[in-house]
């Protein structure tokens, strides 16, 4: 658990304290006195029969083939090379890159080096261990080719050449060049990082983009010594990874994941009704999105649909990748079935091994309920449900940058892209080793799922349902997460669903409903809405201003101003807990996110420039770019909020492509004031709190 917040620690420094460690001699002079480096530290134990090493092949490749590409038109960027190196390290540390240097090279060009360092190793043997042994090397280096390929083509997509060098496939020295940006040196017989003690994997990506270099690590006095790894180091003071590896969660197991979810109260039901037999299943065309992108909403939400989120040109890199992955969501399955993959149990816990290895940061289990799978893909075709299972991983979306943010300006858009596109990798490298260990299983995307991710991720017991609406929040990120999904035939023992108190903080506290820039969360109570319970949100209101948003690329801000978005360190798991086990607190939290700030715009952490990518190339931006502070009047527009709502009768049919369905706004609204209450439908189904039937049934 950290110690100490890093809210005063600019994003460019990044996790660790590089910039504690004394500097020698230029780069280039450096990098020339190197003639033979020694090895890395080795790969710590070797694969075995069931390694997951296979399913990276696909992935590497693919990053292997996007190294290169051409220059867009210039933007308006800085001049100044250390604003420019700093804004490249900060979107590598947004994409949790582990160490970034800049080395200057000859001819007028600059290496960007970024280090990935290995999944942490547990002492003892550990579920999954046979899943994940032999594969943190690939591992990394797989991390580390998605990042050099994603900033190869930022940096193009600025007006300026660039290559990526992946541990696969490289034009140059990747040793080399970090001993010269000062990310590794020479330490006895073995090339170390200085704050590591195990392997690591090393990308870079060479440009004619003017940068200050960093310089190469000198030699450490004492002083130097104490001033890096000494107490402050240790502690995690300033903001920085801490050197004791249990403030980390270093010490837990790749199964549990570095958030002590185990300690949340769990339940037999979720904490919000269902009533399964009256939940109808949706097509994908009935979404939000999908209704303006086929002009429900009119032609300009249907314009506007194209490039909502990906409007930035950091998001366009982003979306390269995730266009990429889409192919290898599905695939083969080995004829025969493991014998080692019999125990659901067992399984569950490798499944949570693997995932966390591969870079989630939550993972649940559960059984997909058939009211989950959309009854009709995006095309018109029609999904019949195939998999008993599902795996759900959240990827949080970047406290830092959140922070930095007012959650509806130009890096919102890019804050979802990045955990899409991590997600994808993960969800498609997890799927393909189940297959190949003799299971269908199938990657659910945010460019192609055959099924909701928010029931799943309420079933398999990672939150529960929020003020927010359609948005399942967490106990220990809140809101700032995407999911992603893999189903499969594959025995997996369920998670059950958990209760943090929420349905009474929600009750309590009402800042996402103030905060709204569209007034699309109510301020009211829980409705049923297609057999569920639910805060139902204004999708209609929420959609527009999402894609409409002139001022920014997509809209998060209900997750930025929610008190669950926290840091995580000590004082806050304090105040969680309180939260959590003492409900007379709730209000007092509530208010208490309000006097202490939280929501508002951390200047230190803004570290993206805020640009528009229209027509090919990035411009600033003609409208300019939000920046909300809190709005504590926001509660204004309570007594006259209208929601909206489309249920299943009246949204379009799942065939119905390329044919425009217009909304009825007014019968919409009308069927949100009758909308049915909670209370009454559990009277109507005798059921009881939490969906539970009577004792008498």
């Amino acid at each position: 658990m950290k110690l100490f917040s890093n809210r005063k620690r600019p994003v460019h420094l990044g996790p660790y304290p590089l910039e504690r460690l004394p500097r020698g001699a230029d780069s280039q002079s450096r990098n020339d006195s190197i003639r033979r480096l020694p090895a890395r530290p080795a790969e710590p134990r070797a694969a075995g029969p069931r390694s997951a090493v296979g399913a990276y092949s696909d992935y590497i490749d693919l990053c292997d083939g996007l190294r290169f590409g051409e220059p867009s038109p210039a933007a308006p960027v800085p001049d100044d090379p250390a604003e420019r190196a700093d804004h490249l390290k900060a979107g590598l540390y947004f994409l949790d890159a582990d160490m970034v240097g800049i080395a200057e090279l000859a001819d007028g060009e600059w290496a960007v080096v970024t280090l990935i360092a290995h999944s942490r190793l547990h002492r003892e043997s550990a579920p999954g261990d046979d899943w994940v042994d032999g594969t943190r090397q690939i591992n990394a280096d797989l991390r580390a080719a998605e990042l050099a390929v994603i900033t190869a083509d930022y940096i193009r997509n600025l007006g300026h050449a660039a290559t990526a060098h992946t541990p696969s496939a490289t034009d140059v020295d990747l040793d080399a060049l970090a001993v010269a940006a000062g990310l590794v040196e020479v330490r006895g017989f073995t090339l170390r990082c200085p704050f590591l003690s195990g392997g690591f994997a090393i990308s870079a990506v060479t440009t004619g983009f003017e940068l200050r270099p960093d310089g190469a690590l000198a030699r450490r006095g004492v002083a130097d010594r104490l001033r890096a790894f000494g107490p402050s180091w240790w502690l995690g003071l300033g903001g920085t990874r801490a050197g004791i590896g249990r403030l980390n969660g270093d010490h837990r197991p790749l199964h549990m994941g570095r958030y002590p979810m185990e300690r949340i109260r769990r339940v037999d039901e979720p904490t919000t009704l269902i009533i399964d037999d009256e939940v109808e299943r949706v097509p994908v065309r009935a979404g939000g999105f999908p209704r303006a992108a086929h002009g429900d909403m009119g032609p300009k939400f249907q314009a506007d649909v194209k490039v909502f989120a990906y409007k930035t040109p950091q998001a366009q890199s982003y979306v390269e990748q995730i266009d990429a992955m889409v192919p290898f969501q599905d695939g083969e399955v080995a004829e025969e079935v493991d014998p080692s993959t019999t125990d659901p149990v067992r399984n569950a816990a490798a499944v949570k091994a693997l995932a966390h290895h591969l870079g989630g940061d939550m993972v649940g289990v559960c059984q997909v309920p058939t009211y989950a799978w959309y009854s009709h893909r995006g095309d018109g075709s029609v999904i019949e449900p195939r998999h008993r299972n599902a795996i759900v991983i959240l990827l949080d979306q970047g406290y830092e940058t959140m922070e930095g943010a007012s959650g509806d300006d130009w890096v919102s858009g890019a804050q979802s892209m990045r955990a899409y596109m991590r997600g994808a990798q993960i969800a498609g490298v997890l799927a393909e080793h189940l297959r190949a260990l003799g299971h269908s299983a199938r990657s659910h995307t945010n460019r192609s799922s055959e099924v909701l991710h928010i029931p799943l991720v309420l079933n398999a017991g990672l939150g529960e349902m929020s003020r927010i609406g359609e948005l399942v929040l967490n106990p220990f990120v809140g809101p700032r997460f995407k999911s992603v999904v893999v189903t499969t035939d594959m025995p997996l023992a369920a998670d059950r669903p958990i209760d943090f108190g929420l349905q009474d903080f929600c009750t309590k506290c009402t800042k996402c409903a103030r905060e709204c820039p569209c007034a699309a969360i109510p301020f009211g109570d829980k409705v049923m809405f297609n057999g569920y319970e639910t805060w139902k949100p204004d999708v209609e209101k929420c959609t527009k201003y999402r894609l409409g948003n002139q001022k920014g690329a997509a809209c998060g801000r209900c997750m930025k101003t929610c008190p669950f978005n926290i840091e995580g360190v000590l004082s806050e798991r304090i105040v969680l807990w309180a939260a959590i086990k003492l409900p007379f607190t709730r209000s007092w939290i509530a208010k208490l996110d309000d006097k202490v700030g939280n929501g508002s715009i951390n200047a230190i952490k803004k570290w993206w420039w805020d640009l528009e990518w229209v027509d090919g190339r990035a411009t600033e931006p003609l409208k300019g770019t939000n920046a909300r502070d809190l709005d504590m009047d926001g509660g204004r527009v309570a007594k006259r909020q209208k929601i909206a709502l489309y249920p299943p009768a009246v949204l379009p049919p799942g065939d119905a492509i390329g044919v425009p369905v217009k909304l009825d706004r007014p019968a919409a609204v009308a069927a949100g004031e009758r909308a049915e209450s909670p209370a009454a439908a559990r009277r109507r189904s005798q059921r009881t709190d939490h969906g539970h039937w009577p004792k008498e049934h």
